[in-house]
């Protein structure tokens, strides 16, 4: 009978510790698995954060590469600046005729030099004598139309009394306007000016007439040294 009821106690004590432990276990298993889920919980979030700000990193790499490209556009559509026209006559002019009303500013070579020729440059007129010659008359001729050698192309805007100027041996020569003609083109030009004055003469193609060309006298106002 008292064996009986040892065993029984026995019994009883094994079993109440086996329940305590099974309690601790299922606790501690709860414990774990709340720890376990917040520590995923955490790392989620901070890769989560992670890539959201590696995105917007991203982003700005993006926006930089942009700006790159955008800047490399531009710089590659800046074109070079056009070279200087350079006057290939430059070093056989012997002086200049200048319009200031028409913006015309010209130079001339000498009578006999192969560039004075009204295909390559204003001409002076066989049978011109320079500006230095008093009661001479230096007569100029050149292209009219829109040629890159029309020279004269704007002379029909002159009216009389408009002024040129020759620039010739270091001084300046002014002249005014004072008679405007037209003649039919034949191979010649007849001159029609006071001999008493000296003169300047301009010759040209009539603007939008082909078979005429304009005459322009002036006399000569005033001599400058330049």
């Amino acid at each position: 009978m008292v064996k009986n009821t040892l065993n029984n106690e026995r019994i009883v004590i094994f079993l109440g510790v086996a329940l305590v432990t099974i309690g601790t276990l299922l606790l501690s298993s709860n414990y774990f698995n709340e720890k376990a889920d917040y520590a995923y919980s955490y790392m989620n979030n901070l890769l989560l954060d992670q890539n959201e700000e590696i995105y917007e990193m991203d982003e700005e790499v993006d926006n930089l590469e942009e700006a790159t490209s955008s800047f490399q556009e531009e710089e590659t559509e800046v074109q070079e600046e056009p070279k200087k026209y350079v006057d290939p006559y430059l070093n056989y002019y012997t002086g200049y005729i200048e319009i200031p009303k028409i913006n015309l500013s010209k130079g001339f070579t000498k009578l006999g030099s192969p560039y004075n020729t009204v295909n390559k440059n204003v001409e002076i007129v066989k049978g011109s004598t320079y500006p230095d010659k008093e009661k001479g008359n230096f007569i100029l001729a050149a292209h009219s139309g829109t040629s890159y050698l029309a020279y004269f192309k704007n002379l029909y805007k002159l009216k009389l009394g408009d002024v040129a100027y020759i620039k010739y041996n270091g001084k300046r020569y002014t002249y005014k306007i004072v008679n405007i003609y037209e003649q039919q083109k034949t191979g010649r030009i007849a001159i029609y000016r006071d001999t008493n004055k000296t003169c300047l003469t301009l010759v040209t193609c009539t603007k939008d007439v082909k078979d005429k060309q304009t005459i322009y006298i002036l006399e000569l106002e005033d001599i400058k040294n330049i």
